[in-house]
Formats: structure tokens, C-alpha cells, sequence
């Protein structure tokens, strides 16, 4: 549950941070707030599951990464998290997550989005994670993006 302030701060959050050199003390002054307890209710909001996180959801074509690929995996189950940890801290790899698979038509259970300048630089990234997989990894194929979804995060319905 949270309470009205909780709500002024996700609702003063959920368009993004400000782009000034001190945004969370930007932002804590439009709500009343000095920093530091902008900041403690962040953390308790996060620490209560409220929030997962706060981040950059760059636009990754702008920035001149137009080859972006969905890696997709079948890993051993009983090894899956040890290898997303690894994956994941990968620097070239923007999110990884484990899903379901879907059998019979659909193996994978790891997830890593990869990006790159071209199709050449993202193969390239996904032959150093089939070397890291090594044998846990039974089959393995990739999904390129053809078009920009628009990125949002958490939105509250507004009052009334």
C-alpha cells in the first residue's frame, strides 16, 4: 500500500528524471521534500517492492545501435541463474531474464537482449555468450527488432 506522498512521488517520477545535475533534489523540491527523504522513500518504496528499480530506458537507435536482438536460450534449469548472473553483467547486454519455455515449440528459458551498430557486432556479442553457456546451452536462436516500441514505466491512473 501506499499513501498520498507515495503517489506524489511515483506520479513526479514516472515521466523520467529531470536532466539537471541534481535531479532527485529537483525533483524532492517540486514535492516539498528535501533529498535525503526523497531518497529514504525510494528505497523503502523499492525495499517494499513498490518500485523494482529506477533506469535509463535509452533509445538505442538514436544512439546509433539500429542492430538489437532478443538472444534466446536452453539452458539447463538447475543452472540458469548462475549463468543470467553471468550474462547479464555482460556489458553489452542491456537485460536478461529467465522465462517458461514453451514446449514443445519453444525451448528457451534465458533471455539477453543484445545491441549493436549492425547484425556483424551483435553476432559477434552472441558468439562470446554461446562461449560462456558452452555445453549448458542445448539449443539458442535470436529475434531482431524491426521496429521501436514506445518504453514507459510504472503509470498511475490520475485521480478522479
Amino acid at each position: 500500500m501506499i499513501d498520498a506522498k507515495d503517489r506524489e512521488i511515483i506520479e513526479a517520477l514516472q515521466g523520467g528524471l529531470p536532466l539537471v545535475p541534481a535531479p532527485y533534489a529537483a525533483v524532492a523540491e517540486t514535492l516539498g521534500l528535501d533529498e535525503d527523504a526523497l531518497l529514504f522513500r525510494l528505497a523503502e518504496l523499492k525495499s517494499r517492492g513498490v518500485i523494482r528499480r529506477i533506469a535509463a530506458a535509452p533509445n538505442h537507435y538514436k544512439l546509433g545501435m539500429t542492430a538489437n536482438g532478443m538472444t534466446v536460450w536452453d539452458v539447463e534449469d538447475s543452472q540458469i541463474a548462475e549463468l543470467g548472473t553471468r550474462i547479464g553483467a555482460l556489458p553489452f547486454v542491456t537485460h536478461c531474464y529467465e522465462r517458461p519455455r514453451a514446449l514443445p515449440d519453444w525451448p528457451y528459458n534465458l533471455f539477453a537482449m543484445v545491441h549493436g551498430s549492425d547484425r556483424d557486432e551483435v553476432e559477434e556479442k552472441r558468439a562470446e555468450i554461446t562461449a560462456i553457456l558452452g555445453e549448458t546451452c542445448r539449443a539458442k536462436d535470436i529475434l531482431y527488432s524491426t521496429r521501436i516500441l514506445k518504453k514507459t514505466g510504472l503509470r498511475l491512473k490520475t485521480k478522479g
